[in-house]
């Protein structure tokens, strides 16, 4: 009952962010809503979002059959998919996991192989990423969202990192790709450019679209 007074509360929030015009520059857009992530952050029913969130990422890698999946170390009140990965990775010895790692600006990132033991070694931006440089190439990502709208558009950093991975991946074999996002940062619909694609589905706390 707890978490169902807290999505109702985040669902009002996110219109009153999001139900903006399409105009509305997508830097305003992303600072609002990782304002409001990081202070949710803070509140006490957190850790039950975070279980029905790491919930539904588990249902939806059992209906894949990707053997890597790719993910992301988390930052800026992202949620924390790394228990979930585990739990993935020790159903079946042979699956693998990876970490994007920034090679440098501007430019495609590569996927460096990750386990729970990885020692880890600090990245671009401070952003941890596994010591040992094994380069895999993930069948499916989970890819960490600001926002995202009802058409599976997502609002990510703004650095663009993602779109070139995806454009310049091996073989032209685009990965299935995941976005993982709070429901507060569910918008109407996000401004787009040209080069934004939808995402294969979005899971939230709440839902899975």
């Amino acid at each position: 009952m707890v978490l169902n007074r807290v999505l109702r509360s985040e669902e009002s929030i996110a219109r009153n962010v999001c139900d903006k015009p399409k105009s509305e520059p997508k830097s305003a857009l992303r600072a609002t809503l990782l304002a409001t992530r990081e202070a949710q952050s803070e509140q006490a029913a957190q850790a039950a979002k975070n279980e029905a969130l790491a919930a539904r990422i588990q249902e939806l890698l059992a209906r894949h059959v990707a053997r890597c999946v790719g993910f992301y170390w988390p930052v800026a009140g992202e949620f924390d998919a790394r228990e979930a990965l585990a739990h993935w990775l020790a159903a079946d010895g042979a699956r693998g996991a990876a970490l994007p790692v920034v090679v440098k600006p501007h430019a495609p990132m590569v996927f460096h192989a990750w386990n729970t033991h990885a020692p880890m070694k600090e990245g671009r931006y401070r952003i941890p990423v596994p010591a040992e440089e094994k380069v895999v190439v993930p069948e499916l990502l989970l890819i960490p969202c600001v926002g995202f709208d009802a058409d599976r558009y997502r609002l990510g950093y703004g650095g663009g990192y993602y779109d070139r991975t995806l454009a310049a991946w091996p073989n032209g074999a685009r990965p299935a790709t995941i976005g993982i996002a709070y429901e507060s940062g569910k918008c109407g619909a996000l401004p787009r450019e040209v080069h934004d694609m939808p995402l294969d589905a979005i899971v939230t706390e709440s839902a899975i679209y």
